[in-house]
């Protein structure tokens, strides 16, 4: 069975290292925040060299840029009386004392030891690689090719996309410059350079075998390359690099089979994400992210009817607008379509995530919006989201109807009902949350096939808001065997809660 796996080791793990690569780079400042950012001012690999078949140039232009990165931290660790946790007694024990094992020692801390790669961005010192590289290292050492090793500092993290910048205190450094990821196409060579399972410097080759890879559950901002070029563990926080020697991704994650190698299918971030994170980094030591305050809903293909679109017409509904967020003081609303932003189309609903994450706090936006099949433009400067990351709950899959659930609905396979004081404190609902329970989806039904569960309140349907199943019969029947478009709220055990449109199927 295949798993998604970080590509890291520490004493008994694997991480990733890959090298870093040289080129001739120049100075330069971003227009929008004002922030140090090295851009390519040489062809990497000459026409000459590429027809004869060889990479040896780029290869070789990109060796002296290489670093290893070394990290000490500290961890605690649990002994038993009888040995460590884990030891060859500790099942028997376990099971002579039935799991209630003796009063346990203090936790000790032991000393762990990592290797991780970086990428040298700039020849004053400025180092990129991934935040699980030196999460947590209290210590921190960088090794050239030359094998001289010097010691690092960290300019800042971002956990949510697993990108660092550390820094060595030397100048006139080889370094690697800077490419446009957008402008990879798929299909494109790519090379990978760093040091598999230790092995010392290793370069591969493969495609650029897609784009945009999201959901994926690696990072919290996910906007991947995958490539099949050999990524294995000992290769976190290098470079993926294009025929021309520039960077266009930090390689990040493979997905490994049984023995957590290579099987041709690993994750990059884009360099053109990594390039606006590094340069807040380097200025701020802190990433900041514009902040509208919707969530956002993807609308597949053939859904557009059911959120007022044109066929093949793409955008994002909206099924939540916080109270005193910026999407609400702008006068967005709930079942609004954003179909633009800064006149240019959304395509789905991760690149909107990303393109309003990669503003900056006080940007004044203009979102294109579709309400009620009028199209109209509406400013909305954004706040700085603090907690971007933040999970809004996970689905439950309980009846909180109890055994006998609710009557059957207009809905093929659904029972519901209103929602009671009992249910309302079980779901751990907000006051202002109005609606019909799910007590009942039918295995195999429509609805549990668009993704309806137990536990979830529909408040609209067709964007009619409903209280009472009699009030739900009535919008599903309405819609006269077409698409239904239900608004759902749900929410986890410590009460985190999120709303998300689903479609049902029409009658074919």
């Amino acid at each position: 069975m295949s798993r998604v796996l970080h590509i890291r080791r520490s004493t008994a793990i694997f991480v990733m290292l890959i090298a870093a690569l040289s080129g001739a780079l120049a100075y330069s400042w971003t227009s929008a925040r004002h922030v140090p950012i090295f851009v390519s001012t040489a062809q990497a690999a000459t026409t000459e060299a590429f027809q004869q078949g060889s990479f040896a140039p780029v290869v070789q232009r990109a060796m002296p840029a290489v670093v290893n990165i070394s990290t000490t931290s500290r961890v605690k660790v649990q002994d038993s009386p009888f040995g460590q946790e884990g030891g060859p007694f500790d099942d028997f024990f376990r099971q002579f004392f039935g799991g209630r094992m003796p009063q346990q020692q203090m936790p000790r801390e032991r000393v762990a030891h990592a290797l991780g790669s970086g990428v040298v961005v700039s020849p004053d010192g400025y180092i990129l690689t991934n935040n699980h590289v030196v999460e947590g290292a209290t210590d921190i050492k960088v090794s050239f090719a030359n094998e001289k090793e010097i010691p690092a500092k960290v300019i800042g993290t971002d956990a949510a996309s697993d990108l660092a910048v550390i820094k060595v205190a030397q100048t006139n450094l080889p370094t690697l410059p800077l490419g446009d990821s957008a402008a990879a196409r798929v299909g494109d060579i790519v090379l990978a350079i760093g040091n598999p399972f230790g092995l010392g410097q290793t370069v591969t080759m493969g495609i650029v075998s897609a784009k945009g890879r999201s959901g994926l559950g690696i990072e919290r901002v996910e906007d991947f390359i995958q490539t099949d070029a050999a990524i294995n563990p000992g290769n976190s926080g290098g470079a993926l690099i294009n025929a021309r020697g520039e960077l266009i991704g930090i390689n990040t994650a493979i997905v490994g089979g049984q023995t957590g190698g290579n099987v041709g299918i690993g994750f990059a971030i884009p360099a053109n994400m990594a390039r606006n994170i590094m340069g807040q980094l380097i200025k701020t030591g802190k990433v900041e992210r514009g902040f509208i305050g919707i969530m956002p809903n993807g609308i597949t293909p053939g859904q557009e009817q059911a959120y007022g679109l044109k066929p093949g017409q793409t955008g994002v509904a909206i099924s939540q607008v916080d109270p005193n967020s910026p999407g609400a003081k702008a006068g967005l609303q709930v079942g609004d379509v954003i179909v633009a932003v800064n006149g240019n189309p959304v395509q789905d609903e991760n690149s909107f995530r990303i393109q309003i994450a990669g503003m900056a706090p006080g940007t004044t936006v203009q979102l294109g919006i579709e309400r009620n099949g009028q199209e109209s433009t509406v400013p909305v400067t954004l706040g700085e989201n603090t907690e971007y990351a933040k999970a809004l709950g996970g689905r439950n899959g309980r009846n909180p109807g109890g055994e006998e659930g609710g009557a059957a609905s207009a809905l093929p396979g659904v029972q519901v009902e209103s929602i009671s004081p009992d249910l309302q404190q079980r779901l751990n609902l907000p006051a202002r949350v109005t609606g019909v329970v799910v007590t009942g989806v039918e295995e195999g039904s429509v609805a549990s096939e668009a993704g309806l569960q137990e536990g979830e309140v529909i408040e609209r349907v067709n964007h009619q808001k409903v209280t009472t199943p009699a009030e739900f019969d009535a919008a599903v029947k309405a819609a006269g065997g077409n698409q239904v478009l239900l608004l759902v709220y749900q929410t986890d055990q410590q009460g985190n809660g999120a709303a998300r449109f689903i479609v049902i199927p029409g009658k074919k």
